[in-house]
């Protein structure tokens, strides 16, 4: 507990989502929200409505033509989407800037864990949702423990050399991991249960009891928006570092690559919502 408590603090010091995000949360679980309602909760706040409107103009989803209001955005999107790209714009409005964090380039690999994490989740039969939100979030405890710790941050970012070992460097060396932290600053949040829960297994997912796939998934995300942002294929790059997790899930990784989206695509709505 020692070693998480700054981080618990400094999660609970964060200020409360805004109030869309909240609705948006609770109408994961309501099959009747329409897009007409749904453009009008987004409407309601000027500044999140202006980076909708970008990202529904993003690379990633090449609108036929411009999208000039919300209830275009709704009419060319569909409501998943649209509710997806809102999540995306109060996650990133949600943290203060640091001065020199490269917070473009970590948005980047933000939003392709999450465009990443919708594949894998419908190969496990989880809510792809709820797996894109997952992967929204997964990496914002890096953010609080830049905030609390950032020269040991720094320390942990040199020694990254090799895929996925950030949440291991980050163990070793402070004694909790930023899956953890995330899993904390969702419960300030008044995340779902089942994604707080997600975020804890996603630190080790093969030593949670009992079993998390959604955790698997987010931490799989994770891996491959790494390697691809790397070079590397989502196959090598699993199997470099995940093998394990990749069998016991029976990941057909040629399915897999076949409907992960293009990486330049997965990562256009960051430079969106950082404009």
């Amino acid at each position: 507990m020692p070693a998480i408590a700054p981080y618990i603090e400094r999660a609970t010091a964060m200020p409360a989502m805004p109030e869309v995000a909240h609705k948006l949360l609770q109408s994961f679980d309501r099959d009747d929200l329409s897009l007409p309602e749904l453009a009008a909760l987004v409407g309601q706040d000027q500044a999140l409505s202006a980076k909708v409107l970008r990202l529904a103009n993003s690379a990633r989803y090449s609108p036929a033509r411009s999208v000039s209001s919300l209830p275009d955005a709704a009419a060319a999107l569909g409501l998943r989407t649209l509710r997806d790209l809102t999540l995306s714009a109060c996650m990133a409005g949600a943290f203060p800037n640091i001065p020199g964090f490269d917070r473009k380039a970590f948005w980047r690999g933000t939003m392709a864990t999450a465009a990443y994490a919708q594949p894998l989740a419908r190969w496990l039969d989880a809510d792809e949702d709820t797996a894109y939100l997952g992967g929204l979030m997964l990496r914002t405890g890096q953010l609080l423990m830049i905030l609390v710790e950032p020269q040991r941050m720094a320390e942990v970012a040199s020694h990254c050399t090799e895929l996925d070992s950030r949440i291991g460097q980050e163990q070793a060396r402070m004694g909790v991991s930023h899956p953890l932290i995330s899993a904390e600053l969702a419960r300030h949040w008044r995340f779902p249960t089942a994604l707080i829960q997600a975020f804890n297994a996603a630190a080790d997912p093969l030593e949670v009891k009992p079993f998390c796939r959604l955790g698997a998934a987010l931490r799989l995300a994770s891996v491959i928006a790494d390697a691809r942002d790397a070079g590397v294929s989502a196959t090598e790059g699993l199997l470099q570092s995940q093998a394990a997790l990749v069998n016991l899930l029976q990941l057909d990784l040629a399915w897999l690559e076949a409907h992960l989206p293009d990486h330049r695509l997965a990562v256009a709505d960051a430079d969106a919502l950082m404009q």
